[in-house]
């Protein structure tokens, strides 16, 4: 079972739960039901994984941590928990047609309210990116500090709107008000997955802490140079 206490270890850098043993008890008695004969141990483990993470989660979150693959699921992000992720170098290219636009005219180009952090005010930069034929907008993303700090929204009900490298001690699980969110308080990569679900390599870059969350069906990534506390309390403010 050497290979299973390792995986569990590593998924438990994930998740803020008073009781690990627990949990992994409870994979073990997954692991010890009687299963059909061409499941492998691995695919086992993927699910008796599941299980244990969406027992300690809220009924209904969103959030899934897919240790076979080395992923976690969460609010339209994908997160890849391997080691030593590839960094990219150099400047990335803007979001598909993204533009600026005002606070106003950026609300008439979005199907989600746009809602910005009382902590920060009025944002000093707005843009929109990526539409659809018929105009609306999938991402609007808020600027501060220069464009020092971001905070970009995009519709929680697509499956991927951004894709993330980080290592798991990098990323840890948080709360934002009564929800779970996900902290990365690490250097990682970043990049763009389209309508189609490709990942646009071009888009790729190199970001800084972030903190992503889902809040009355809207996913928000808040990155910048922040601590947790910082940014947790950004994304309580946001009205």
């Amino acid at each position: 079972m050497d290979d299973l206490e390792r995986e569990l270890r590593d998924l438990s850098a994930w998740l803020e739960t008073p009781d690990p043993p627990h949990v992994a008890a409870r994979v073990r008695a997954r692991l010890a039901a009687p299963a059909p004969r061409p499941r492998r141990w691995r695919y086992l483990l993927a699910a008796a994984l599941t299980a244990a993470v969406v027992a300690v989660l809220p009924p209904g979150r969103a959030a899934l941590a897919d240790a076979a693959a080395g992923l976690l699921r969460f609010a339209g992000v994908t997160i890849a928990t391997t080691p030593d992720p590839a960094l990219p170098t150099g400047a990335a290219s803007a979001l598909p047609s993204q533009r600026p636009a005002t606070v106003v005219e950026a609300q008439r180009k979005v199907r989600f309210p746009i809602r910005t952090p009382t902590r920060l005010g009025p944002p000093e930069q707005v843009l929109v990116a990526d539409p659809d034929g018929a105009g609306f907008c999938r991402v609007a993303t808020l600027l501060y500090r220069g464009g020092a700090l971001r905070i970009d929204a995009f519709d929680g009900r697509l499956d991927l709107a951004f894709h993330k490298g980080a290592s798991a001690p990098g990323a840890t699980w948080v709360r934002v008000n009564a929800d779970f969110a996900v902290w990365i308080g690490a250097p990682h990569a970043l990049s763009y997955v389209d309508r189609e679900g490709t990942v646009r390599r071009e888009t790729a870059r190199l970001a800084a802490s972030t903190l992503i969350w889902q809040q009355a069906g809207v996913s928000y990534r808040i990155e910048g140079d922040l601590t947790r506390p910082e940014a947790i309390e950004i994304a309580r403010s946001l009205g």
